[in-house]
Formats: C-alpha cells, structure tokens, sequence
C-alpha cells in the first residue's frame, strides 16, 4: 500500500514540476475521437504520458496519450487526451491512477468525457448526454484491495457522483448555446466487444440510456477523493439491436469527429461557466 501511494506522490511531483507548481482548477478526461479538445483554449504545456512515471500508455486509436496545462477565462486546467480501459489488459488501479494523481495535486474537479452507444430510443447518434448516474454492477470495484485513507473512506457513499449543480451549469450552457442536450444513466460494460441485443435489452430494463467502457473507475475514484464531477457521453451509435446495423469503432471515431465542433464549443463554455458550488449542493442536499 505505502509503495503504491509512493508511486502517486511521483507522478504528482512530476506533473507538479512540470507545471512550475500551479494547479489546475479542473482536470478533464477526453473520450475516443474528443482528444482534440483545446483549441479555444491557449495551451500552455503538454506532457507525453510516457515521461510521467507511473502512467500507462493508451493503445487506442483517438487516444493521443498527453497531459495538456491549458488556459481559459483566468483558470487552469489539465486536459488528459487518452485514457485506459480495462478491455486493454490494464487493472484497474492502473485506471484510476491518474485520477489519484490529481487529488495529490490538490485538483478538486474531474470532467469525465466519452463515446457511447444510445439504450434510449429518443436518442440519436451525434446527441451530447449529461450523466446523471451510472450503473457499474458487473464490473470489478476501483476500489476493491487495501484501502488508503488519504483519497477517502473505506465505504465511500455514491448517492450524487455526478454533482447536480454542474449538471444545472451545463443546461444552462447548452440552453445559452441553443442546443439540445440529454440526460441520463451511463453503464460500464467491460469490453472490448460491444454489447449483444439481449444485454442491451437487459440494460434498458434497469434504467440506463447509454453504455460504454470506460469512465464509470475514474468517476468512482473522483468522488470517492471528494471531487466534483461532470460527467458527458456522446452518443455515436445506437446500441446492438435498436437500429439493425452492424457496430464498429471506425463508426463511433466518425460520429465524434463530425460531432467535434458542437462538442468542443459546449465543453469549452461548461468549464468557462463553473462556479464552486459544491458546498451549495451539500447544504440543499442535491
């Protein structure tokens, strides 16, 4: 346990120095096909994941494996471009790392983005979803194996992971912007096959309007470190057996590329609009 947290704390001081010591008000995890988010932004710095000790590399096309320090509106904020998943052969402490990471770095706010398939019928590819919860049941815990009181408690409560004040934000934002934007339940499914017809089937009985394979470990690790959370699918397909064609990833890499803009200027607004307001949803109760 205590090597594992030494290898946190390396990481951390990597970025740290690397970053001459500023932290960023928000991290933001970019999904398949959205790691070129940025553009509006000025980029100050961007670091190989491969020169950060501890950090996996990413294998999977649209995943462009860097740490980038990116400035907007007076604020700071790392954009991760690729991530790991667990079809890759990764643990999931290996997933999670970098979220622990951040924590470390004294980052209080997580944005989690990704490619997904659409369980709702009322959904169409190229939709933007607010996550309103997520369904993990069927994989492994993030946080099963010794526990480490410095990222949160043992039995971590899961009631809001995904913060209702920044779900409020980004409405308004896409109301400001004149999009139509959704919400809903994501499901983690393993991978790296897509899902068959019966288990979409199965996932829409229990309440999910999406599903993918990643986000859902790194969420669990934000809030269990007591993150703020915003969490953002898009839908680049319709699941197995909700439309008759075939699934690929080359679909869902077209969807997002021709999604990229609308997705890129909404996000870019979100993170331009974010006010502290978790204290707020803790005294309503949100």
């Amino acid at each position: 346990m205590e090597e594992q947290l030494i290898k946190y704390q390396r990481a951390a001081e990597c970025i740290r120095d690397q970053f001459q010591g500023e932290v960023p008000f928000a991290s933001v995890i970019l999904g398949s096909g959205l790691g070129d988010f940025g553009h509006s932004l000025e980029i100050k710095k961007c670091i190989p994941f491969r020169n950060i000790p501890g950090f996996p590399a990413t294998t999977v096309s649209g995943h462009a494996g860097e740490l980038c320090l990116a400035r907007g509106g007076g604020r700071l904020f790392i954009l991760q471009r690729g991530r790991f998943h667990y079809y890759e052969g990764y643990g999931l402490e290996q997933i999670l790392f970098p979220v622990r990471v951040y924590h470390l770095l004294g980052i209080r706010r997580l944005v989690v983005t990704n490619a997904a398939g659409g369980i709702n019928p009322g959904f169409v590819p190229g939709d933007l979803m607010l996550i309103r919860d997520h369904i993990g049941l069927f994989a492994p815990s993030p946080l099963r194996g010794p526990g480490m009181e410095v990222f949160g408690p043992r039995f971590p409560d899961m009631t809001r992971v995904y913060t209702p004040s920044l779900r409020k934000m980004a409405l308004l934002t896409a109301l400001q912007r004149g999009m139509d934007i959704r919400e809903g339940v994501y499901a983690f499914a393993q991978g790296p096959m897509f899902e068959t017809p019966a288990e979409i089937r199965a996932l829409a009985a229990l309440g999910a309007d999406a599903v993918g394979m990643s986000t859902v470990p790194e969420t669990i690790a934000a809030a269990h470190s007591g993150m703020e959370v915003l969490g953002i699918s898009m839908i680049t397909n319709m699941a197995a057996g909700l439309s008759g064609d075939r699934i690929s990833h080359e679909e869902v890499m077209d969807v997002s590329r021709k999604s990229a803009a609308a997705f890129n200027g909404f996000l870019t607004d979100c993170l331009l609009n974010w006010q502290d307001t978790k204290e707020e949803d803790e005294k309503n109760g949100s």
